[in-house]
């Protein structure tokens, strides 16, 4: 049975939601639509809120728009409605990613990850040296495996490799003028704002210099954050695809979202390691040759300790396009 169209206030949650997932420096580049007859939402990048110096050929800008996505998904079977994805459909306009089908009946995942959502944060603090237990890492790598990506869990010599690569990345960022200015322009130190990067969620360094956080505020950094002492080996996860098309960004984006919702329920905290995707050479190392063909599209901490500080959001105005889009956006199906 076909379900009604889409209430103003349902298609404002589905907004809220979306506009809830993460970003590279909370660019939040991402809009969304109905479609005819209110019972499908199309799935927009916005290229005014790309990232293009960190970000030149846009692969961090889907995986952001495939985690807005998930959480679409995930609020739209929450609304009992049957959430069918179809990825990149042939359309006149390319910043049209993807169409969300919510026109027939449906009902919850289980679990129901919808409530988790606001939860998410991510967090650049220390976590304790307490293992996540293999029985919730078994639950992400299938979460991620659900959306079409793979989740390798990294044992110790690969972890130190990653940490290695990520500061080397690191380091070659805050030498970089171009990539500095970027950052400093998503930087919201002093005054309210509704995306960047806020002073409370830029979090410390570490003082022992073994698990490389990104300096956000420059080399040397002004203001000069704090130090604190992290875990002595934290926990690391990537997320790998087949392919590194603009599909395969997508749906590394949905699983990124997915396990971190996730993580989240089990109250284990996460935040991204970022810097070794930025640079081709050190992306390509980031793989271990001997699991085979993949292209890693994400690096994760992972672990236990102090929730991360909420960063803005934009207005649901700001998101959501009330016009209906009449023109043919249908796709191939991809129920990811």
């Amino acid at each position: 049975m076909t379900q009604p169209s889409l209430t103003l206030a349902e298609l404002r949650l589905l907004a809220d939601a979306g506009g809830a997932a993460p970003s590279l420096h909370n660019s939040q580049p991402w809009r969304f639509r109905p479609g005819p007859g209110r019972r499908s939402l199309l799935v927009f990048a916005d290229p005014t809120r790309a990232v293009p110096v960190a970000d030149p050929d846009g692969r961090s800008l889907h995986i952001s728009v495939g985690a807005a996505l998930f959480n679409l998904k995930t609020a739209g079977r929450h609304l009992g409605r049957a959430a069918t994805v179809a990825l990149c459909p042939e359309s006149a306009d390319p910043d049209l990613l993807a169409v969300l089908d919510l026109s027939e009946p449906g009902s919850p995942d289980d679990p129901d990850l919808y409530p988790v959502i606001e939860q998410r944060h991510s967090s650049r603090r220390p976590f304790t040296n307490r293992d996540v237990p293999e029985a919730v890492f078994g639950e992400l790598i299938e979460a991620a495996a659900a959306e079409g990506a793979t989740l390798t869990v990294l044992e110790e010599a690969d972890v130190r490799r990653v940490l290695e690569l990520t500061t080397e990345a690191e380091h070659r960022i805050t030498a970089d003028i171009a990539l500095q200015a970027e950052t400093r322009n998503w930087l919201r130190l002093e005054e309210p704002a509704s995306d960047g990067i806020p002073a409370a969620a830029l979090g410390p360094l570490d003082r022992d210099a073994r698990v490389p956080m990104r300096s956000f505020t420059g080399h040397p950094p002004r203001p000069a954050p704090h130090a604190e002492h992290f875990e002595a080996l934290p926990q690391v996860a990537h997320f790998t695809t087949h392919g590194d098309r603009p599909a395969d960004w997508l749906r590394a984006g949905q699983a990124m979202e997915r396990v971190w919702l996730l993580a989240t329920l089990h109250g284990v905290r996460a935040s991204v390691l970022h810097q070794a995707v930025e640079w081709a050479d050190t992306r390509w190392r980031l793989r271990d040759p001997a699991e085979g063909p993949g292209h890693v599209q994400m690096v994760m901490r992972l672990g236990y300790g102090t929730p991360g500080a909420p960063t803005p959001r934009r207005a649901v105005e700001e998101i959501l396009d009330l016009r209906e889009h009449h023109e043919d956006a249908d796709g191939a199906s991809d129920n990811s």
